[in-house]
């Protein structure tokens, strides 16, 4: 699987990275048999957060990922404090909470350093400039390699890319929400840092999944993207998933497209995907997006 470079922090990443949200963390084994698969087939990249199911997730990423720790790019994210009765979370974003929160990701994930960890979330009202700090003192101690951003607000991420180093930013991109389209793919390529793309397959729309209207687009509309999509599948035999992450790869400022699964079958089918993933040039872009209007954010500018 080709390898990228993960903005300008000396990290590489595979260009398909696997989101472990989706593992079940009460299924310990099965998690750690398609985390072993997906590294054994050459995914190197693995995303987790201390949000998901309370820790446990990171628990489970952890425990599977120690014979190999070192061969990887290993990510969480911090930004979220669980209410003491379990039911819902506040946003923390500051210096002393950053700083102390990381050590129980790190004893959760059974390792000395986090490869890459970003901030959960973020507002424009944030301390942005102590939530820097922080990251940057991590890094100064080796307990992070580099540190990133998880945020689909424009001015949150322009905020970051102007006043610090950060290597990427996680975001929703797909050929159903090309939103990033409009200025922020290309501020952070100038900027050295990379998108992080999750979403790529639309939560199962752009495979398998019934027809239904997806952010401002209506179900008409979608079904029309989809055509689209099967016009060049045929004629390129592929698939629908490996047409939409082509898509997504040939933006040069993703550096993966970060995909969850929960099964065996998933990882198998997401990973049969791979073998035929391809550069699309203007031509493809522009015969796949024939008749198909643009998305731009509205919020957050």
């Amino acid at each position: 699987m080709e390898q990228r470079r993960l903005g300008e922090s000396g990290l590489m990443v595979s260009e398909i990275g696997l989101g472990c949200m989706s593992l079940k963390s009460n299924q310990p084994k099965q998690s750690k048999d398609i985390i072993q698969k997906a590294f054994d087939k050459g995914i190197t990249f693995f995303d987790t957060a201390d949000l998901y199911d309370k820790g446990q997730n990171e628990t489970v990423v952890g425990e599977s990922v120690q014979a190999f720790r070192k061969q990887i790019v290993l990510a969480s994210k911090v930004g979220n404090l669980w209410w003491a009765d379990g039911s819902g979370w506040d946003w923390k974003a500051s210096k002393d909470y950053i700083i102390r929160t990381i050590e129980g990701s790190l004893s959760r994930l059974k390792t000395d350093y986090i490869d890459l960890y970003q901030l959960h979330g973020g507002t424009i009202d944030d301390p942005i400039d102590e939530i820097i700090e922080a990251f940057e003192l991590l890094k100064k101690q080796g307990k992070i390699r580099a540190y990133g951003l998880s945020s689909i607000r424009p001015n949150v991420i322009k905020a970051f890319l102007s006043k610090s180093s950060i290597a990427s930013v996680m975001m929703q991109y797909s050929v159903l929400d090309r939103r990033p389209e409009e200025e922020i793919d290309a501020l952070l390529a100038n900027n050295g840092a990379s998108m992080l793309a999750r979403g790529a397959l639309a939560k199962g729309l752009l495979v398998n999944k019934p027809v239904e209207p997806y952010l401002q687009y209506s179900s008409g509309e979608v079904a029309h993207i989809l055509r689209n999509l099967d016009n060049r599948a045929k004629k390129s035999g592929e698939g629908r998933a490996t047409e939409a992450l082509s898509y997504v790869l040939s933006n040069p400022a993703v550096a993966t497209a970060v995909v969850g699964v929960s099964t065996k079958l998933q990882l198998d089918e997401l990973l049969s995907t791979t073998q035929r993933i391809k550069q699309l040039d203007k031509l493809d872009k522009k015969k796949l997006l024939d008749g198909v209007r643009s998305l731009y954010y509205t919020e957050h500018r």
